[in-house]
């Protein structure tokens, strides 16, 4: 918790000292308030008191009553203030640090754990830091203040006092005890809750096509059921602590006025108004104590599981990056567009085998490289290598001459136009998707009509209502797949990268348009070195080179009729597409 509270900003911790000020001004109103109490118990049993006296000392109670308000409600702004500030300065901290997750990352946390402990986990600890610096700092101020107050008045009322707090910090040890380890799992249930929620939302269609709704049901009511029983236990644990707080109180005052009453029979009648008002004073000052410990306990209450927020969220700021970032911000430009494998081997982190094992090839300026393979050979994995979505384990990979790893990772992606396996499309406007990212602000209208030319998406877009500045929903749920991924494709036209990436992205694409996308991509991206995944023959078989992979292994590279001749892997993939007849004519 308290490594946290060091990213608060300089403005905060200004607004901090003036809380504590005004707080201690609080408390000493506060604590004035039994002195003109007691004076005022005094005036009236005292005869020859006079009336004016008495309104005078009640006046300033009144004064110091208000004063104590104003103070209270700056406070409580401030605190307002402070914590909203700090949840809003972790959530960016943690949205920043989790953009630069590698993909090793991202899986090792969990995307729904992630989510919770940017919107659950935060909320956690604004409350705390919300409620915190009001109590925290008010409540052993006022304890400590009030005890030097009370200490020469008797010590069976101190006695009392003292008495009624130890059974209260009891009861509070005995609650941590039993609750913080059921806050912990609390806070597991709810990344279960949030994961289920976004399994059912992403596959819903998936779920109604295959009439398992019930089945989600029943999966989201198992973890559901036990995030609110567990949610019970807590509540009704911490239950315990009203009723005894409240108990405290109540039997303090009364064992305070009923010991009073004693000492007030046994004393002489000169002495029994000033003990009257000793009582008054010490019973207001002995709840003053006490409310002090309640206060404190609202916030041990709040504190296990904003701590275990804390926790949680300094993991994720703490996670060391595994893909390191370079110092290389240029290259050179006789060797652009160049990529070259050299003995290259990949095992994702904490595997035991290879995805991936001696890849060696390399790519000049211009050239197009198609990889093909079974599912799960490896294609995906190797393209993802070059980006830096994940690390090498032996081996280098060269971009124009460079080592990737040495690049720094954002000039490294500004090389590189990228088309995932699965079209993203973000929530905005046409032209917002195809002009997306850093360079969004160079890319022109007229260049933005042209990629999405080039792409075969220029007739769906122009049909739609508001042409390039319609809206696309997130994730595209408003336009088909092969939609999708044409726009995909056409923002990393427009980027002009010098290297494209298209990871399996012509799949949803008919067989006409996936021609005259390519033949159109060739002449606009002539200068480019373009590295295509494919299932499909007729995708990749006009490619300068063809890598044939089969469980991680290259076993075949060369052009289509080099790979059919002594490739067996390749024949065979290429046959139970095509017939030979087609593709002797190909």
């Amino acid at each position: 918790m308290f490594k946290l509270l060091k990213r608060l900003n300089k403005k905060d911790v200004l607004l901090i000292f003036i809380s504590i000020f005004l707080i201690v001004i609080q408390v000493w109103l506060d604590l004035k308030l039994p002195d003109y109490m007691s004076k005022i118990t005094q005036l009236v049993q005292t005869e020859g008191s006079i009336l004016s006296d008495i309104l005078i000392a009640g006046g300033k109670m009144m004064l110091c009553a208000f004063g104590s308000l104003i103070a209270a409600v700056i406070v409580g702004y401030f605190a307002s203030l402070i914590a909203a500030s700090f949840s809003k300065t972790l959530r960016r901290e943690i949205f920043e640090k989790v953009t630069d997750f590698s993909e090793g990352e991202i899986k090792k946390f969990s995307t729904s754990s992630l989510i919770t402990r940017t919107t659950n986990d935060v909320t956690q600890i604004e409350m705390l830091v919300a409620m915190g610096l009001q109590l925290l700092i008010k409540s052993p101020i006022t304890a400590v203040w009030a005890v030097t107050k009370i200490l020469d008045k008797s010590w069976k009322w101190s006695a009392v006092v003292g008495g009624g707090v130890i059974i209260l910090l009891m009861t509070l040890i005995f609650l941590m005890l039993v609750v913080m380890p059921k806050f912990k799992i609390v806070q597991k249930l709810l990344d279960k809750i949030n994961g289920v929620t976004r399994e059912n939302l992403t596959g819903i269609r998936v779920i109604r096509a295959f009439n398992a709704e019930d089945y989600q049901e029943e999966k989201f009511a198992k973890v559901n059921n036990k995030l609110t029983d567990t949610q019970i236990f807590n509540q009704r644990t911490f239950g315990i602590m009203q009723p005894v707080m409240y108990l405290i109180m109540n039997f303090s005052t009364l064992i305070i006025y009923f010991l009073g009453s004693y000492m007030i029979n046994d004393a002489l009648m000169v002495g029994k108004a000033v003990i009257y008002g000793d009582m008054v004073v010490f019973s207001s000052y002995g709840m003053q104590v006490i409310m002090s410990f309640l206060m404190l306990a609202m916030i041990f209450i709040m504190y296990p599981r904003a701590a275990i927020s804390a926790d949680r969220i300094n993991e994720v700021l703490d996670e060391d990056f595994a893909i390191k970032d370079g110092n290389v911000t240029k290259s050179d430009a006789k060797l652009m567009g160049t990529v070259e494998f050299k003995d290259v081997s990949f095992k994702y982190p904490d595997a035991d085998e290879y995805i991936l094992k001696d890849i060696t090839f390399k790519a000049e300026k211009g050239q197009t490289i198609a990889f093909i393979g079974s599912t799960g050979s490896g294609k995906s994995t190797l393209i993802n290598l070059i980006p830096r979505f994940y690390d090498v384990t032996d081996g280098e990979i060269l971009v124009d001459g460079v080592n990737v790893k040495d690049y720094k990772i954002e000039y490294l992606h500004e090389k590189i136009g990228y088309i995932p396996q699965k079209a993203v499309i973000f929530s905005g406007t046409v032209s917002e998707n195809v002009a997306y990212g850093k360079s969004a602000k160079k890319i022109t209208k007229e260049e933005i009509k042209k990629a999405i030319e080039v792409a075969q998406g220029k007739d769906f877009v122009e049909q739609m209502p508001d042409k390039y500045d319609a809206y696309l929903a997130q994730r595209g749920t408003n336009i088909s797949g092969g939609q999708k991924q044409r726009l995909s494709i056409a923002r990393a036209i427009a980027r002009k990268p010098e290297i494209y990436i298209f990871d399996d992205s012509f799949s949803a694409l008919d067989y006409k348009t996936d021609y005259t996308l390519r033949k159109e991509l060739k002449k606009y991206t002539k200068d480019a070195t373009i590295f295509i995944v494919a299932q499909r023959i007729g995708t990749i078989m006009n490619a300068d080179k063809i890598i044939v992979l089969d469980k991680g292994n290259p076993v075949g590279m060369g052009t289509h009729q080099e790979l059919l001749k002594n490739c067996d892997v390749y024949k065979e993939i290429a046959l139970s597409q095509l017939s030979e007849e087609e593709l002797k004519n190909a």
